[in-house]
């Protein structure tokens, strides 16, 4: 970029831009400051706002009694149900204590009648109905648990009926709400884009270009960062709008500006090569003849190819001298040259290495 640019030149380039991103970047952190305290640009639309607070509130104060309860039997099956596991554990201890005494037990007596052998079937008979009574006790507990999850869950589903019934309006505020803060982005960002716009077209030859330079970045950042993300998503109609409107307008001014640069190509080919070469840049020429490319027409410098191939040192498009002879060396140099790289000679004072020579 900076190539044909003397040091201090470069150096001056490099710092301009050095200011345009600066100035870009304070430009942007005040803008999304602002645009963060506006009114009406925070979208806090919530779904409880919509539903029906007080049979909200009724259903709220029954589920929390039916939550205590739930959780006050679970409470009061915990311990019902240590007891049940103590009273298995007691039994099933018992009977193998009892089934081995029964196996090694040698009497000359029926044991069926032994006082022994019954005392300990009634103590075997007596835990096993502990047992059964703790059980119970649980079966009970977990009855009336079963009574209050039921109610409770019934609670939270009419609790989501009301949350379902909110839904549509809920739905409606939140489009609306995003075609506020839309609306709201969009008045602030559409006179920067136009201005920025302005400023391409009519200020990029100003001496204050690299301030206008950070604007239009400043412009640029504002528009993908506090307009394009909040776009409505509904259907992508106001996405849509907007992308063939900024299509259209896109396409039709550059439709415009390419007619126009075929017809400045036109009226310049038209000219005489003196004329041609004074109104060009010196340095965007040196450019373009660095890149084999015409400073007139903007066509590729083409060159005879094959055993004939020839110099090239006219465009064979419009005609335009690109190479010429230094009066002082004869040596072939740049027709846009002010000075002869080989000898140092001056160029002549009659088209662009004049018109070079004057402003070096």
């Amino acid at each position: 970029m900076f190539k044909f640019l003397r040091v201090p030149e470069r150096l001056f380039a490099i710092v301009m831009w050095i200011v345009s991103l600066l100035f870009a970047s304070f430009l942007v952190a005040l803008g999304g400051q602002l645009v963060g305290e506006l009114p009406g640009v925070r979208q806090d639309v919530l779904v409880e706002d919509f539903i029906d607070r007080r049979a909200d509130a009724a259903i709220a104060a029954r589920l929390a009694v039916e939550g205590e309860r739930v959780a006050a039997l679970e409470r009061e099956r915990e311990p019902l149900q240590q007891a049940v596991d103590t009273a298995g554990a007691a039994e099933a201890t018992q009977r193998r204590a009892f089934d081995a005494w029964i196996a090694t037990r040698t009497a000359t007596t029926d044991p069926a009648q032994d006082p022994e052998v019954v005392e300990r079937t009634r103590r075997l008979e007596a835990l096993v109905a502990q047992q059964r009574a703790a059980v119970q006790r649980v079966e009970a507990v977990d009855a009336r648990l079963i009574a209050a999850r039921q109610a409770r869950d019934s609670l939270e589903r009419e609790r989501g009926a009301l949350r379902d019934a909110a839904q549509p309006a809920y739905e409606r505020a939140r489009f609306a709400t995003e075609l506020r803060v839309f609306g709201i982005r969009l008045a602030i960002t559409l006179p920067l884009l136009v201005l920025a716009g302005w400023a391409i077209a009519r200020r990029r030859k100003s001496e204050y270009w690299p301030l206008w330079r950070g604007f239009v970045l400043f412009a640029a950042l504002t528009f993908f960062v506090e307009l394009v993300p909040y776009l409505p998503s509904y259907g992508g109609y106001v996405r849509s709008v907007v992308g063939i409107v900024a299509s259209l307008v896109a396409g039709h001014y550059t439709i415009r500006w390419m007619r126009g640069y075929v017809a400045r190509r036109e009226a310049e080919a038209q000219r005489s090569v003196t004329e041609r070469k004074r109104t060009l840049g010196w340095e965007e020429a040196l450019k373009r003849v660095n890149a084999s490319i015409c400073p007139g027409c903007e066509r590729p410098l083409v060159a005879t190819p094959g055993a004939a191939a020839t110099t090239v040192n006219y465009c064979v498009h419009c005609g335009l001298q690109v190479y010429d002879q230094c009066d002082g060396c004869g040596g072939r140099k740049n027709a846009f040259f002010a000075y002869c790289p080989a000898c140092g000679e001056r160029a002549r004072a009659d088209g662009g290495a004049a018109t070079a020579a004057s402003s070096a």
